[in-house]
């Protein structure tokens, strides 16, 4: 897909800047950043030119320490472009939503995702709560369990945020602070702008409250004359 990395097996693909390392179940999964390192767990991964110091939950490198990645898992190959990866955010499977980094992605009652503030939880079937990896929600207690260890209580879902990008329709998007607008070809285009005018000739766009000037290749507002941006697909 466009910008997509293909992974090794020919058959998966990641988001553009992200690396393809390969998970616990064998299956490529994809770390949330460019030439990255892929941890020994097959859970985590670190920035490039760094170790995984799994023992401390940390990335070492000569000029200090970084916290691990987490890695999400890998699609098959499509046409679809991937949506941008964004650090510091987990986007949920709906390509709409998403939770903070270090959060896990649950379904809520109404079918959107909610936030569950826990790494790789466990969502639980109330659609409500969730608990760390590795436990069983028990509803009827709310509480956690792991065999052996003490139970945990609970953890609630909060709700999700929009992800970072605009979208067009229901297969394409725009990086955030841009404004979709339609090409030539009668596909979507992005402008750099939030809330743009979409000029008439369908290359090149305007910030708000300005007109487009065909004749002199600007856009206008009053006497004022600024230059005018191009669409990117």
């Amino acid at each position: 897909a466009p910008g997509a990395v293909q992974c090794p097996d020919g058959k998966s693909e990641c988001p553009e800047s992200s690396t393809c390392c390969v998970m616990p179940s064998g299956a490529w999964g994809c770390c949330p950043m460019p030439e990255a390192s892929c941890c020994p767990d097959k859970v985590h991964c670190c920035p490039r030119a760094t170790v995984c110091d799994l023992a401390h939950g940390r990335c070492l490198a000569p000029t200090g320490q970084r916290p691990l990645g987490t890695k999400f898992p890998a699609r098959k190959r499509q046409s679809q472009p991937w949506l941008p990866v964004v650090l510091g955010q987990v986007t949920c499977p709906d390509g709409h939503s998403a939770c903070p980094d270090g959060a896990t992605c649950c379904q809520l009652p109404s079918g959107h995702y909610g936030c569950c503030p826990l790494q790789n939880a466990v969502c639980c079937s109330d659609r409500l709560h969730c608990c760390p990896q590795g436990t069983t929600c028990d509803l009827e207690r709310s509480k956690c369990t792991s065999v052996p260890g003490p139970a945990v209580p609970l953890a609630h879902l909060a709700a999700a945020i929009a992800a970072r990008v605009v979208w067009c329709d229901d297969r394409t998007s725009c990086p955030d602070g841009n404004t979709c607008c339609q090409l030539s070809s009668g596909k979507w285009g992005c402008c750099p702008l939030e809330q743009a005018v979409c000029c008439p000739d369908h290359v090149h766009c305007c910030p708000q409250g300005y007109t487009c000037d065909p004749e002199g290749g600007s856009c206008l507002q009053g006497e004022a004359r600024v230059p005018w941006h191009e669409k990117t697909p």
